[in-house]
């Protein structure tokens, strides 16, 4: 390294002097240090980084370490008096530090000198890190995978990063231990994961993985480096916290992940109504320590409170931690502590939007749907609280979604996106609205393979399955066969008695040999796991419906809809036509009409592309062939519509134009669209770095 001009001596003279002027003092840090010299933290970072290769903590602890080899040397002190002189809380830090930057403990100087070993023969200083044998483990954020099961409902995401470059600036909070001896304080150690995870989300200059893929460490044996090649990372955070009585003691640790090195760690004594502040805190930290620029706004942001009400904030964190666990009877207990927290601050935007989300939740897919004007009413007063915070913009479109308002709702996602650019919540709603609600196969996949970069890996076997499922099914629809029978391959290694995947799997071999026999029979047999799921008796219902077989397909469609029933489900109705034709074929005139008039129904008010692709084909029904290819005509020029399209020759609604030329064009003009799409597809999902996918 060139030597430093006279200046930048000077300067660096002056840093030293006001580290060593608050050496015992643990709490004098990078911002401590930046006020000092009347400069700001990201003006300090870059030019300590310009003159020693050093983040401004290690420039510091280098001066604390360089300062305790002169004490352990001159003075009678103990090591455990040194540390604490240098400004290590912890001596069995300073220990591990000390070791790492001479290569040999603190206890062995006395024993050096003794020996008569000159301090010019000394090891050289290594860089400030620290080689660790164990890593901080406990408790880690339980996924938020709300696993409905139903007409594609299900909160998942992929683990195929793998193949990707490690990025530089990328980070994963791992799982924080709970210290407190009162277990019911468990959810306060979660919250503050949570929101050391959540404030790193919002920088953009940082890939931040998601809890999903962290929580699966809590207890593993995987080292540092392993984890990393998993989760793609160049950066670990841990941590470990208790509460005492009104203190708050958290124990903060940053890990370069290729190497297993400690670069800073640090810890914060703070009182319960300063949780603010620290969460704050810790993030610049990390940021600072990483080399990340924070934006003005993006510190704006970081830095906005809440609520001001403390007994307002413990409830939502209690509501929180029980909303993450995502079963339907934690949702519901969740409820209380979001209306309480409300209650005790009516301008809690945070609280409002979380409630909006668990009401949408319970409501989805249910016949009877009880909890419209409470979406209402809570995602507006989220959003008119606060319109920049990330949730209260997805509360305000799940809202739009609940009442079938999609393109009022696409802003608002897009915006919290913007926000929130690492957030696995914003992703998951942005690629599930173009799988279930505005059908758009390019922006499905893309959402779902940019959720890969921030949720990586996953919670355990069941979660990773439906992982692995989330992206097979995108990647279906688009139509990339093999890679989509790869994922789900992946899927059935996790569980290999999951159903859905089960199904998927089934019906990629299906896109492969158009064999509706031996797909029904291996459907079948999935159904043997269980004879009662409402999914695959509606498949094999289609099934047999496709093969003609129309008592078959009548006896699956009559067990399907009592079941449907006695769980009060609204779900399907797009395939009723196909119900009401079996009804009718098996003599049930007036079940056949009450299906078919339901399907029209749906048809006529439905504002996705498919709206005229469902006109044409009752149109085909009625018989009415002019309108039928009409509509057929319109659809042909939409674009991104899903692969299952392609298949729609194979349905008997459709055997009365089968052979007409006008058909055959039609259908020949949007099998072209769609592969024609898929190219232009993969090469803009290649070209942002999406694809290929690790096989």
């Amino acid at each position: 390294m060139p030597e430093p001009r006279p200046s930048d001596k000077d300067f660096l003279e002056q840093l030293t002097s006001l580290v060593e002027e608050h050496l015992s003092n643990e709490q004098f840090g990078v911002s401590e240090l930046a006020e000092a010299v009347n400069m700001s933290r990201s003006n300090l970072l870059r030019k300590v980084n310009k003159l020693t290769k050093l983040s401004v903590s290690q420039f510091i602890r280098q001066i604390r370490l360089q300062r305790s080899m002169e004490l352990l040397r001159k003075s009678a002190k103990n090591v455990s008096e040194v540390s604490f002189e240098v400004g290590f809380s912890s001596t069995s830090y300073f220990i591990k530090c000390f070791r790492e930057y001479y290569g040999y403990p603190p206890g062995e100087v006395g024993r050096r000198m003794e020996a008569g070993i000159p301090p010019e023969s000394e090891p050289a200083p290594q860089p400030v890190k620290r080689r660790t044998g164990r890593r901080l483990m406990g408790w880690g954020g339980v996924a938020l995978a709300f696993i409905l099961g139903l007409g594609g409902w299900i909160y998942f995401s992929a683990d195929t990063a793998k193949s990707a470059p490690t990025l530089e600036k990328s980070i994963a909070v791992l799982p924080f231990r709970n210290d407190s001896s009162d277990s019911t304080n468990l959810y306060l150690i979660n919250g503050l994961m949570e929101s050391t995870l959540t404030n790193l989300q919002k920088i953009k200059g940082l890939r931040v993985v998601s809890r999903t893929s962290t929580e699966k460490y809590r207890n593993t044996t995987l080292t540092i480096p392993e984890m990393a090649e998993e989760l793609n990372v160049s950066y670990f955070v841990e941590g470990s916290g208790q509460k005492i009585g009104d203190r708050i003691l958290l124990n903060i640790q940053l890990i370069e992940a290729s190497t297993d090195s400690h670069l800073w760690a640090k810890q914060y004594r703070r009182e319960t109504k300063d949780i603010f502040e620290l969460q704050q805190e810790i993030a610049r930290n990390i940021a600072d320590e990483i080399q990340v620029i924070i934006t003005p706004e993006e510190k704006k942001i970081i830095e906005k409170r809440p609520t001001e009400n403390l007994a307002a904030y413990d409830q939502y964190l209690k509501g929180r931690d029980l909303f993450y666990n995502g079963e339907r009877d934690n949702l519901e207990a969740a409820l209380p502590f979001f209306k309480k927290a409300i209650e005790l601050d009516g301008n809690f935007a945070l609280a409002y939007a979380d409630a909006t989300m668990v009401f949408f939740y319970l409501d989805i897919y249910q016949q009877d749907r009880q909890f419209g004007e409470e979406i209402r009413t809570y995602a507006e007063k989220a959003y008119l609280l606060d319109p920049q915070l990330s949730e209260s913009l997805v509360a305000k479109a799940l809202s739009y979604i609940y009442n079938q308002d999609y393109q009022t709702a696409v802003p608002y996602l897009e915006k919290a996106l913007a926000i929130n650019p690492n957030s696995g919540l914003v992703l998951h709603f942005l690629s599930e609205f173009y799988y279930a609600h505005v059908p758009n196969t390019a922006k499905y996949l893309e959402y779902a393979l940019m959720k890969t970069r921030v949720d990586v890996a996953t919670t355990d076997s069941t979660t990773a399955c439906y992982n692995y499922l989330q992206l097979s099914n995108a990647l279906l629809q688009a139509g990339f066969i093999d890679e989509s029978l790869t994922c789900i391959r992946k899927s059935l290694n996790y569980d290999p008695s999951n159903r859905i995947s089960g199904f998927v799997k089934i019906y990629i071999y299906f896109v492969k040999t158009r064999d509706l026999v031996q797909t029904r029979t291996m459907m079948e047999k999935e159904m043997q796991k269980d004879t009662a799921d409402i999914m695959l008796l509606q498949e094999l219902g289609k099934l047999s419906y496709l093969m003609r077989d129309y008592k078959t397909a009548y006896r699956y469609y009559t067990r399907f809809i009592d079941l449907s029933q006695k769980q009060n489900l609204d779900i399907y109705r797009y395939e009723n036509l196909k119900i009401g034709m079996v009804f009718e074929k098996m003599g049930h005139p007036e079940k056949a009409k009450t299906y078919i008039g339901d399907f029209k129904d749906y048809a006529e008010n439905d504002h996705s592309i498919y709206n005229q692709i469902n006109q044409a084909i009752y149109y085909a029904y009625l018989g009415d062939t002019d309108k039928a290819l009409d509509h057929l005509r319109q659809f042909s020029k939409e674009d991104n519509y899903y692969y299952w399209i392609l298949l729609l020759p194979m349905d008997p609604v459709v055997d009365a134009i089968r052979d007409l030329p006008e058909y055959k064009e039609i259908m020949q003009s949007i099998e072209t669209k769609f592969w024609n799409n898929n190219k232009a597809i993969r090469a803009d999902l290649e070209s942002k770095g999406l694809l290929p996918l690790d096989s």
